[in-house]
Protein backbone atom coordinates (compact mmCIF):
# COMPACT_ATOMS: atom_id res chain seq x y z
CA UNK A 1 0.00 0.00 0.00
CA UNK A 2 1.53 3.40 -0.69
CA UNK A 3 1.95 6.25 2.31
CA UNK A 4 -0.42 8.76 2.27
CA UNK A 5 0.45 12.04 0.54
CA UNK A 6 2.14 14.26 2.77
CA UNK A 7 0.81 17.90 2.84
CA UNK A 8 3.80 19.50 1.03
CA UNK A 9 3.66 17.15 -1.47
CA UNK A 10 -0.13 17.85 -1.75
CA UNK A 11 0.64 21.43 -1.83
CA UNK A 12 2.85 20.62 -5.07
CA UNK A 13 0.36 18.46 -6.93
CA UNK A 14 -2.18 21.45 -6.29
CA UNK A 15 0.31 23.68 -7.90
CA UNK A 16 1.13 21.74 -10.54
CA UNK A 17 -3.09 20.73 -11.16
CA UNK A 18 -3.63 25.10 -11.46
CA UNK A 19 -0.93 25.62 -14.09
CA UNK A 20 -2.22 23.01 -16.08
CA UNK A 21 -5.85 24.76 -15.72
CA UNK A 22 -4.59 28.10 -15.92
CA UNK A 23 -2.25 27.09 -19.50
CA UNK A 24 -5.67 25.66 -21.14
CA UNK A 25 -7.42 29.18 -20.43
CA UNK A 26 -4.25 31.21 -21.57
CA UNK A 27 -5.02 33.74 -24.91
CA UNK A 28 -1.09 32.56 -25.80
CA UNK A 29 -1.33 28.80 -26.00
CA UNK A 30 -1.91 29.11 -30.30
CA UNK A 31 1.16 31.08 -30.47
CA UNK A 32 3.57 29.39 -30.99
CA UNK A 33 7.11 31.82 -31.46
CA UNK A 34 6.66 35.21 -30.52
CA UNK A 35 8.96 38.34 -31.59
CA UNK A 36 10.05 35.36 -34.26
CA UNK A 37 12.62 34.40 -31.40
CA UNK A 38 10.90 32.85 -28.33
CA UNK A 39 9.01 29.76 -28.65
CA UNK A 40 6.91 29.45 -25.64
CA UNK A 41 7.33 25.93 -23.90
CA UNK A 42 5.13 25.60 -20.76
CA UNK A 43 3.16 28.04 -18.14
CA UNK A 44 5.20 28.99 -15.09
CA UNK A 45 2.77 30.91 -13.30
CA UNK A 46 -0.12 33.49 -13.75
CA UNK A 47 -0.91 36.46 -12.08
CA UNK A 48 -3.92 39.47 -12.14
CA UNK A 49 -2.18 40.89 -15.51
CA UNK A 50 0.47 38.38 -16.28
CA UNK A 51 1.44 35.05 -17.04
CA UNK A 52 4.71 34.04 -17.20
CA UNK A 53 6.36 31.12 -19.52
CA UNK A 54 9.24 29.00 -20.14
CA UNK A 55 10.30 29.49 -23.38
CA UNK A 56 13.24 29.08 -25.77
CA UNK A 57 14.79 31.60 -27.22
CA UNK A 58 16.20 30.39 -31.02
CA UNK A 59 18.36 33.31 -31.75
CA UNK A 60 20.46 32.90 -28.59
CA UNK A 61 19.58 28.78 -28.57
CA UNK A 62 18.93 29.22 -24.44
CA UNK A 63 16.01 28.82 -21.97
CA UNK A 64 14.40 31.79 -21.09
CA UNK A 65 11.35 33.73 -18.93
CA UNK A 66 8.84 35.20 -21.28
CA UNK A 67 6.54 37.38 -19.02
CA UNK A 68 3.22 38.32 -21.00
CA UNK A 69 1.43 41.40 -19.56
CA UNK A 70 -1.80 41.76 -20.69
CA UNK A 71 -3.70 45.43 -20.40
CA UNK A 72 -7.49 44.94 -19.47
CA UNK A 73 -9.53 46.54 -22.50
CA UNK A 74 -11.67 47.95 -20.85
CA UNK A 75 -9.45 50.13 -18.61
CA UNK A 76 -9.49 53.68 -19.89
CA UNK A 77 -6.74 55.13 -21.91
CA UNK A 78 -5.38 57.10 -18.84
CA UNK A 79 -5.42 53.85 -16.59
CA UNK A 80 -3.70 51.94 -20.10
CA UNK A 81 -1.00 54.87 -20.18
CA UNK A 82 -0.52 54.40 -16.20
CA UNK A 83 -0.08 50.97 -16.74
CA UNK A 84 2.58 51.12 -19.41
CA UNK A 85 4.67 53.92 -18.25
CA UNK A 86 4.95 51.72 -14.61
CA UNK A 87 6.41 49.19 -16.66
CA UNK A 88 8.59 51.08 -18.94
CA UNK A 89 10.09 52.44 -15.75
CA UNK A 90 10.91 49.46 -13.95
CA UNK A 91 12.33 48.52 -17.58
CA UNK A 92 14.90 51.37 -17.45
CA UNK A 93 15.95 50.20 -14.37
CA UNK A 94 16.59 46.64 -14.27
CA UNK A 95 17.62 46.66 -18.12
CA UNK A 96 20.94 48.36 -16.22
CA UNK A 97 21.31 46.04 -13.67
CA UNK A 98 23.72 43.15 -14.49
CA UNK A 99 24.87 41.17 -11.54
CA UNK A 100 24.83 37.30 -10.48
CA UNK A 101 22.38 38.10 -7.49
CA UNK A 102 19.82 39.56 -9.65
CA UNK A 103 17.67 38.07 -12.74
CA UNK A 104 18.93 38.80 -15.69
CA UNK A 105 16.49 41.40 -18.12
CA UNK A 106 16.95 40.22 -21.96
CA UNK A 107 14.41 41.74 -23.69
CA UNK A 108 11.16 43.39 -24.03
CA UNK A 109 8.86 43.83 -27.38
CA UNK A 110 5.33 44.54 -27.91
CA UNK A 111 2.68 42.15 -28.88
CA UNK A 112 -0.02 44.39 -29.62
CA UNK A 113 -1.78 47.82 -28.32
CA UNK A 114 -2.89 45.83 -25.06
CA UNK A 115 -0.19 43.11 -24.85
CA UNK A 116 3.72 43.39 -24.37
CA UNK A 117 6.60 41.01 -23.26
CA UNK A 118 9.71 41.21 -21.20
CA UNK A 119 12.65 38.23 -21.19
CA UNK A 120 14.18 37.14 -18.26
CA UNK A 121 16.71 34.85 -17.26
CA UNK A 122 14.82 31.68 -16.28
CA UNK A 123 15.17 30.66 -12.80
CA UNK A 124 14.03 27.02 -12.58
CA UNK A 125 14.55 26.84 -8.58
CA UNK A 126 10.94 28.38 -7.34
CA UNK A 127 10.89 30.93 -5.25
CA UNK A 128 11.94 31.90 -1.44
CA UNK A 129 8.23 31.50 -0.64
CA UNK A 130 7.38 28.51 -2.17
CA UNK A 131 9.99 26.71 -0.27
CA UNK A 132 8.61 28.46 2.67
CA UNK A 133 5.55 26.53 2.36
CA UNK A 134 6.81 23.32 1.45
CA UNK A 135 9.60 23.72 4.19
CA UNK A 136 8.24 26.23 6.59
CA UNK A 137 11.46 26.64 8.75
CA UNK A 138 14.97 26.49 7.49
CA UNK A 139 18.33 25.80 9.28
CA UNK A 140 20.29 28.60 10.75
CA UNK A 141 23.17 27.29 7.94
CA UNK A 142 20.77 27.40 4.88
CA UNK A 143 18.92 30.45 6.08
CA UNK A 144 21.73 32.50 6.80
CA UNK A 145 23.15 31.11 2.82
CA UNK A 146 20.25 32.70 1.67
CA UNK A 147 20.61 35.78 3.18
CA UNK A 148 24.07 36.30 2.68
CA UNK A 149 23.38 36.06 -1.20
CA UNK A 150 20.47 38.47 -1.09
CA UNK A 151 22.52 40.80 0.56
CA UNK A 152 25.06 40.32 -1.70
CA UNK A 153 22.38 41.51 -4.44
CA UNK A 154 21.48 44.73 -2.72
CA UNK A 155 25.25 45.70 -1.84
CA UNK A 156 25.34 46.17 -5.77
CA UNK A 157 22.14 47.81 -6.38
CA UNK A 158 24.13 50.40 -3.34
CA UNK A 159 27.08 50.36 -5.02
CA UNK A 160 29.81 53.33 -6.44
CA UNK A 161 27.48 54.12 -9.43
CA UNK A 162 24.37 53.09 -8.16
CA UNK A 163 21.80 53.98 -5.82
CA UNK A 164 18.63 51.74 -5.72
CA UNK A 165 16.02 51.31 -3.09
CA UNK A 166 13.98 47.77 -4.13
CA UNK A 167 11.24 48.92 -1.60
CA UNK A 168 9.41 45.43 -2.30
CA UNK A 169 11.47 42.80 -1.19
CA UNK A 170 9.85 39.51 0.00
CA UNK A 171 9.83 35.94 -0.73
CA UNK A 172 8.21 35.82 -3.42
CA UNK A 173 10.38 37.92 -5.09
CA UNK A 174 13.32 36.04 -3.89
CA UNK A 175 13.91 33.06 -6.80
CA UNK A 176 16.46 30.35 -6.92
CA UNK A 177 18.13 28.98 -9.73
CA UNK A 178 19.59 25.57 -10.86
CA UNK A 179 21.91 25.95 -8.89
CA UNK A 180 20.03 26.82 -5.87
CA UNK A 181 21.28 30.61 -6.53
CA UNK A 182 19.34 33.30 -4.96
CA UNK A 183 18.07 36.12 -8.02
CA UNK A 184 16.46 39.35 -6.86
CA UNK A 185 13.46 40.22 -8.97
CA UNK A 186 10.48 42.32 -9.51
CA UNK A 187 11.89 46.25 -9.88
CA UNK A 188 8.05 47.41 -10.09
CA UNK A 189 8.58 49.92 -6.73
CA UNK A 190 11.95 50.56 -7.33
CA UNK A 191 13.35 53.81 -6.06
CA UNK A 192 16.59 55.50 -7.66
CA UNK A 193 18.60 57.91 -5.01
CA UNK A 194 19.75 60.60 -7.47
CA UNK A 195 22.98 61.86 -6.46
CA UNK A 196 22.38 65.47 -4.66
CA UNK A 197 19.90 63.57 -2.51
CA UNK A 198 23.01 61.96 0.04
CA UNK A 199 21.71 58.70 1.26
CA UNK A 200 18.27 58.78 1.17
CA UNK A 201 14.80 60.33 -0.56
CA UNK A 202 11.49 61.21 0.22
CA UNK A 203 8.87 58.91 -0.01
CA UNK A 204 6.25 59.99 -2.49
CA UNK A 205 4.53 56.14 -2.89
CA UNK A 206 3.01 56.00 0.52
CA UNK A 207 0.80 52.76 0.47
CA UNK A 208 2.35 51.08 -1.78
CA UNK A 209 4.14 47.93 -0.97
CA UNK A 210 3.95 44.62 0.99
CA UNK A 211 3.00 45.97 4.70
CA UNK A 212 4.67 42.81 6.51
CA UNK A 213 8.21 43.75 5.04
CA UNK A 214 8.19 47.10 5.34
CA UNK A 215 9.77 49.63 8.12
CA UNK A 216 8.52 51.84 10.52
CA UNK A 217 9.69 54.68 8.82
CA UNK A 218 7.23 53.98 5.69
CA UNK A 219 4.31 54.25 7.46
CA UNK A 220 5.03 57.66 8.97
CA UNK A 221 2.32 60.48 8.76
CA UNK A 222 3.08 64.07 8.56
CA UNK A 223 3.42 67.44 7.18
CA UNK A 224 5.91 66.25 4.88
CA UNK A 225 6.79 62.87 3.27
CA UNK A 226 9.53 60.39 5.70
CA UNK A 227 12.95 60.05 4.33
CA UNK A 228 13.99 56.76 3.13
CA UNK A 229 17.18 54.79 2.66
CA UNK A 230 18.47 51.46 1.90
CA UNK A 231 17.49 50.53 4.91
CA UNK A 232 13.99 50.03 3.86
CA UNK A 233 15.57 46.69 2.41
CA UNK A 234 17.80 45.92 5.08
CA UNK A 235 14.29 45.53 7.48
CA UNK A 236 12.88 43.66 4.52
CA UNK A 237 15.60 41.02 4.45
CA UNK A 238 15.71 40.83 8.05
CA UNK A 239 12.26 39.61 8.31
CA UNK A 240 12.93 37.40 5.78
CA UNK A 241 15.69 35.74 7.75
CA UNK A 242 13.62 35.71 10.54
CA UNK A 243 10.56 34.41 8.70
CA UNK A 244 13.27 31.57 7.26
CA UNK A 245 14.43 30.68 11.00
CA UNK A 246 10.77 30.87 12.64
CA UNK A 247 8.10 30.25 10.23
CA UNK A 248 6.90 33.14 10.95
CA UNK A 249 6.99 37.21 10.82
CA UNK A 250 8.28 38.94 13.20
CA UNK A 251 5.60 41.61 13.12
CA UNK A 252 1.90 41.87 12.16
CA UNK A 253 1.71 37.86 11.70
CA UNK A 254 -1.91 36.65 10.87
CA UNK A 255 -2.60 40.35 10.68
CA UNK A 256 -4.53 41.59 7.29
CA UNK A 257 -2.36 44.96 5.52
CA UNK A 258 -5.94 46.64 6.13
CA UNK A 259 -5.11 45.81 10.12
CA UNK A 260 -1.29 46.79 10.00
CA UNK A 261 -2.40 49.65 8.52
CA UNK A 262 -4.90 50.57 11.25
CA UNK A 263 -3.50 49.77 14.31
CA UNK A 264 0.14 51.10 13.26
CA UNK A 265 1.43 47.54 13.85
CA UNK A 266 4.78 48.72 12.13
CA UNK A 267 5.02 52.34 13.85
CA UNK A 268 4.70 49.87 17.30
CA UNK A 269 7.10 47.22 16.26
CA UNK A 270 10.40 48.39 18.29
CA UNK A 271 11.29 44.94 19.89
CA UNK A 272 12.34 41.80 18.46
CA UNK A 273 11.07 38.75 20.03
CA UNK A 274 12.89 35.15 19.45
CA UNK A 275 11.07 32.44 19.94
CA UNK A 276 12.72 29.34 21.90
CA UNK A 277 12.76 27.15 19.28
CA UNK A 278 14.12 26.70 16.73
CA UNK A 279 17.31 27.91 18.65
CA UNK A 280 19.30 30.22 17.37
CA UNK A 281 22.75 31.23 17.47
CA UNK A 282 23.77 34.54 19.26
CA UNK A 283 25.61 35.80 16.49
CA UNK A 284 21.80 35.57 14.72
CA UNK A 285 20.06 37.06 16.96
CA UNK A 286 22.51 39.95 17.10
CA UNK A 287 22.22 40.64 13.29
CA UNK A 288 18.61 40.31 12.59
CA UNK A 289 18.22 42.93 15.68
CA UNK A 290 20.48 45.60 13.97
CA UNK A 291 18.67 44.81 11.01
CA UNK A 292 15.30 45.32 12.74
CA UNK A 293 16.15 48.28 14.50
CA UNK A 294 13.05 50.79 14.74
CA UNK A 295 15.16 53.81 14.17
CA UNK A 296 16.82 54.06 10.96
CA UNK A 297 19.79 55.77 12.33
CA UNK A 298 19.93 52.79 14.78
CA UNK A 299 19.52 49.95 11.61
CA UNK A 300 22.49 48.70 9.65
CA UNK A 301 22.86 49.93 6.67
CA UNK A 302 23.04 47.63 3.23
CA UNK A 303 26.98 47.92 3.06
CA UNK A 304 27.56 46.90 6.76
CA UNK A 305 24.54 44.35 6.59
CA UNK A 306 26.64 42.75 3.41
CA UNK A 307 30.12 43.01 5.12
CA UNK A 308 28.64 41.58 8.72
CA UNK A 309 30.58 39.01 10.03
CA UNK A 310 27.41 36.63 10.60
CA UNK A 311 26.98 36.42 6.94
CA UNK A 312 30.47 36.64 6.03
CA UNK A 313 30.67 32.86 7.55
CA UNK A 314 28.42 31.38 4.37
CA UNK A 315 29.88 34.22 1.69
CA UNK A 316 32.44 31.18 0.33
CA UNK A 317 29.26 29.60 -0.47
CA UNK A 318 27.40 30.08 -3.19
CA UNK A 319 24.12 27.29 -3.34
CA UNK A 320 21.28 28.17 -0.79
CA UNK A 321 18.06 26.92 -1.90
CA UNK A 322 16.60 24.79 0.84
CA UNK A 323 17.11 20.66 0.14
CA UNK A 324 14.31 19.20 -0.79
CA UNK A 325 15.14 16.42 1.74
CA UNK A 326 13.91 18.34 4.30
Amino acid sequence: MLPPPTPAGMRHAHRRLKRARDQEKSRFQSHDVLHSRYLLMNLLGKGGFSEVYKAFDLQDLREVAVKLHQLNSSWSDVKKASYVKHAVREYKIHRQLRHARVVGLLDIFELDSCTFATVLELCEGGDLDSHLQSHHVLPEKEARAVASQIFDGLAYLNGPTRRIIHYDLKPANILFNQLGEVKITDFGLSKIVEEDQSTSMELTSQGAGTYWYLPPECFEVGAHPPTISNKVDVWSAGVMLYQMLFGKRPFGEGCSQEKILRDEVMLNAKTVYFPAKPALSAEGKEFISRCLAHRQQDRLDVQAAAAHPYLMLKRQSRSAAPSDKA
